[in-house]
């Protein structure tokens, strides 16, 4: 089996609290180090009340410190809304409480309104423009190589593992010239997989880091002991991406019994479409889409995504994922 791994978006229900969200996270990272998961990771959104991962370095460090083994990291940090220094400073200090255990996934799309971009004080369309200078320069202030005039203390010297994101090609060809491992967001832009991970396998430039390609493929995966019951709890992600294509997002709501029999034909395309890189049902299902989709891709690793409404159905989710392809 090919390892699996944790993407957590900290998700924020309806009637919810931000403090029971970091909560749930922690419970679900513990749950995933005990079943073997590989990494949990992250993702940084602002300004979404249905998601709580902004300040994503301190969450990562709120969970480092209630776990011990597994990797943690950010899946991912979207750069253009940062600068290389400070995330070398944020993820140089998570590296140094939590030895060996760090991953710093980037991305370039910055996922910013102009009102966000107003409120970071930035133009993320230059700053977009500037995603690979800025990959080079964070990696140079962490590893030295080559050396800068100033260093990022803490930060340089730091045992941090550099991923780069994407959901098109763009991503592919730096991740490839950069030497770097590749994630792909196919759990919610599936339609470029194919060929970002063709052409990261043939383009790819063996670095110090890495000497030969290594992909990762993102998949949504909703498990339970029927497909019915899969269906009911992956309704509530459902009902959040569509509202958020549809322009009203908000907090994760309850599930919702045949909730894609009552949409219309727009709508229930959407999921259909980020269909193709997901794995809902019993046990038996989940197995076969999950072993569909790694034939398809070939990927080294996979990295399952999925809010659930009651967190306990997602740390059962783990559970039986985890026992269905070992």
């Amino acid at each position: 089996m090919i390892p699996l791994s944790v993407l957590d978006l900290v998700p924020v229900r309806e009637g919810g609290t931000l403090a029971e969200a970091y909560s749930a996270t922690v419970s679900l990272a513990q749950a995933a180090e005990r079943l073997g998961y590989k990494r949990f990771w992250i993702a940084e959104h602002h300004a979404m009340e249905g998601i709580a991962g902004g300040a994503t370095s301190v969450v990562i460090g709120h969970v480092g410190a209630a776990t011990h083994t597994i990797r943690l990291g950010a899946g991912g940090i979207m750069l253009p809304n940062h600068n290389p220094f400070v995330i070398a400073e944020q993820f140089g200090t998570l590296d140094a409480l939590f030895p060996g255990r760090i991953d710093l996934g980037l991305g370039r799309a910055p996922g910013a309104g102009p009102e966000l971009q107003r409120a970071l004080r930035k133009d993320l369309h230059r700053a977009a423009e500037m995603f690979p200078t800025d990959v080079a320069e964070l990696r140079a202030l962490l590893t030295g190589e080559p050396e800068l005039p100033l260093r990022a203390t803490p930060g340089y010297g730091s045992n941090v593992e550099m991923w780069m994101l994407g959901s098109s090609l763009f991503g592919a060809q730096l991740a490839a010239k950069l030497g770097m491992p590749y994630a792909f967001a196919s759990h919610f832009a599936p339609d470029h997989l194919d060929a970002a991970l063709a052409l990261y396998r043939e383009r790819f430039e063996p670095s110090r880091w890495l000497d030969k390609p290594y992909a990762m493929a993102a998949m949504t995966v909703f498990t339970a002991e029927t497909d019915a019951e899969a269906e009911l709890i992956a309704s509530s992600q459902q009902q959040s991406f569509v509202r958020l294509r549809t322009g009203n997002p908000g907090k994760l709501p309850p599930p919702v019994k045949g909730y894609i029999d009552t949409l219309p034909p727009q709508a229930q395309a959407i999921l259909a479409n980020i269909g193709q890189a997901s794995a809902i049902g019993s046990p038996d299902t989940v197995r076969a889409s999950i072993g569909r989709f790694i034939e398809r891709t070939q990927a080294d690793e996979i990295v399952v995504s999925g809010a659930t409404f009651d967190p306990a159905t997602r740390v059962r989710s783990l559970e039986l994922t985890m026992e269905a392809l070992a």
